[in-house]
């Protein structure tokens, strides 16, 4: 294997939407960051049945809605 061509493979803490939080090694930031999730398994449809709505940080989602809602003629 080369030397000196790989990221820095460090220890960062991933906090959950809920607020729990884990370590975990990563190439994110630097050794010691946060990494804060908007989503998560324990809140996206997709882990969670789709009883739960995601949140529209920014008005994203209705950005998008605008933008492209007729976009198929729906």
């Amino acid at each position: 294997m080369k030397q000196d061509i790989h990221p820095d493979y460090h220890t960062i803490t991933v906090k959950m939407v809920d607020g729990s939080e884990y370590t975990t090694r990563s190439t994110y930031g630097s050794a010691g960051d946060v990494l804060n999730l908007d989503i998560d398994p324990s809140s996206h449809p997709a882990w969670t049945g789709g009883d739960r709505q995601l949140m529209d940080r920014d008005g994203r989602v209705s950005k998008f809605k605008n933008k492209f809602g007729g976009f198929l003629g729906a």
